[in-house]
């Protein structure tokens, strides 16, 4: 996810203060990772010097002055144009799963240990996710159907290389 688009995105509802940005950030988005204020000061630094959003005011305090920031047109213009360019899909082809499936081959070590310990990793997830799930709103569902259905496939994929472990470990020693 882009931090910075997202943050724009937010700022298209109107002017915000970065204390507010982070919150909205973190109700939508930040469940599992919530955003640091000096990641949200930071981004929104680099944005208004590249013209992305603009200070509309700024309000003293008791600490930092606090600044209150607005979505210039540019801004706006990126903001569609990251929305419209599609999302990289993840091939995958570089997993650390299955380098360790192939080193502990390599290595005599058990690849089927492995697999059996990941499934397990997998299965208490997809519980903690439905859990989740079910008592979630429809945003925290979706994601947490995202992650599911990711999971999913790793499962998938954990039960199919468990069959062929045997012909595996036959073609890395030849």
């Amino acid at each position: 996810m882009t931090i910075g688009h997202t943050l724009l995105g937010l700022l298209e509802s109107g002017p915000r203060h970065g204390y507010d940005l982070k919150r909205a950030f973190d109700e939508r988005f930040g469940h599992d990772r919530p955003l640091h204020y000096g990641q949200v000061y930071a981004t929104m630094a680099r944005l208004l010097k590249n013209g992305m959003v603009e200070v509309e005011g700024i309000e003293a305090g008791e600490g930092p002055d606090r600044k209150r920031y607005a979505i210039t047109d540019a801004g706006i213009t990126d903001v569609e144009q990251w929305l419209a360019q599609p999302e990289k899909p993840e091939p995958y082809l570089q997993s650390a799963l299955y380098t360790k499936v192939v080193v502990a081959l390599l290595t005599g070590r058990s690849a089927q240990h492995i697999l059996d310990t990941q499934r397990s990793e997998h299965l208490r997830l997809m519980r903690e996710l439905t859990r989740r799930k079910a008592g979630g709103d429809l945003s925290d569902q979706l994601i947490c159907d995202h992650a599911l259905f990711h999971l999913e496939a790793d499962m998938r994929w954990l039960e199919l290389t468990a069959a062929r472990i045997d012909q595996l470990a036959e073609e890395l020693t030849r």
